[in-house]
């Protein structure tokens, strides 16, 4: 058994889907003593709790599967109302060929989940965290289909009549959107020339507006982040994209137990791979891969620019450490450091 059997009296796993749900009340030996499904709305959270308060008293704890998605309203609800949240991953189903999977039988693995975990996770915060997260979606979406748009204009440019390859040849990709965003359809040109250029038209005002529209973002992420941790921003090779992700994965003061729990989460935790005489270490494959992009995009602006990193990357390469192992150790070192940061300067 985890830490909850010694906490609590009863644990409610909930499955939680787009309009439904479903709750199971156990005992802290998992034992289910009741079950509801409600949907998911203001008035069945209000029944829900309800339900918990008469079959679930005294000491509760809620394990929530999807608190980021499907159960954010209802994770939001209990956390107003003071109830005690933890978030719980998908749990593990029986590697049967029974079907044994229903919305009942997952309800039941979640609470069972949180009571053998020694660890639990608090949810993430909503607010300003919950604000950078979608602009940091959008900007992404946007910035993705800009180049799908760049990549159309120069697969058409490739193929396109000579006169008008002639014309963008030797010139740069935004001198190449301005120009074709800035086309003319002649009805004296053949009419590939001129379904081409309203092509390339097309593409370019497209990748033009999405460009404009991921800078939109960019600004009022930056502005977000500046309020939010104006230090983190003051640390070298740290710009506001990187930032905004570091805070949306961290969350808030306390969600993460330690600095190696953050390391393990950005995966940036060492995994020994020593054999024989050999001690060494190798890179972390798990974790959240977007956090650990934007470690990994500032160990390469330090690399570059940092002159402390600089000397450190020097020094360890005289000592025979490959590339990929000295950007390993800098990425340990920078979560170790961005960690203790966040937890002492930004507000809860």
């Amino acid at each position: 058994m985890g830490m909850l059997a010694h906490q609590v009296d009863h644990v409610i796993g909930v499955d939680t889907h787009r309009d439904s749900l479903t709750a199971a009340v156990t005992d802290t030996t998992g034992a289910v003593l009741a079950q509801t499904t409600l949907l998911a709305d203001g008035f069945g959270y209000r029944r829900l709790l309800t339900f918990a308060k008469l079959n679930a008293p005294g000491r509760r704890v809620w394990a929530i599967e999807g608190t980021g998605s499907f159960g954010s309203g209802f994770c939001t609800y209990l956390l107003e109302k003071g109830e005690w949240v933890v978030e719980i991953d998908r749990p593990a189903r029986p590697a049967t060929r029974n079907g044994a999977k229903s919305d009942e039988l997952d309800a039941a693995r979640a609470a069972r989940e949180a009571l053998s975990r020694e660890h639990l996770a608090q949810p993430r915060r909503r607010g300003d965290r919950e604000a950078l997260r979608v602009l940091m979606a959008t900007r992404e979406s946007a910035v993705v289909a800009r180049t799908k748009a760049i990549n159309l204009l120069k697969g058409i440019l490739v193929s396109a009549p000579e006169s008008l390859r002639n014309s963008f040849r030797n010139v740069s990709t935004d001198q190449q959107l301005v120009r074709c965003a800035r086309l003319r359809v002649s009805v004296a040109r053949s009419e590939e020339h001129r379904c081409t250029v309203m092509a390339l038209r097309a593409a370019a005002k497209r990748a033009l507006l999405l460009q404009e529209e991921a800078h939109d973002m960019e600004a009022e992420i930056e502005r977000i982040v500046t309020k939010l941790a104006p230090r983190l921003l003051a640390e070298p090779g740290v710009g506001p994209i990187c930032a905004a992700q570091i805070l949306c994965s961290w969350s808030h003061p306390g969600r993460i137990r330690s600095e190696a729990a953050f390391a393990a989460i950005a995966g940036v935790a060492p995994i020994p791979a020593s054999s024989g005489s050999t001690v060494r270490y190798r890179l972390n494959r798990g974790g959240d891969r977007q956090l650990n992009r934007a470690l990994h995009t500032i160990v390469l602006s330090r690399i570059g620019h940092h002159e402390e990193t600089k000397a450190y990357v020097a020094r360890r390469t005289a000592e025979g450490r490959t590339s990929r192992e000295i950007r390993r150790c800098l990425k340990r070192h920078l979560a170790r450091r961005l960690f203790k940061l966040l937890e002492s300067s930004v507000a809860a």
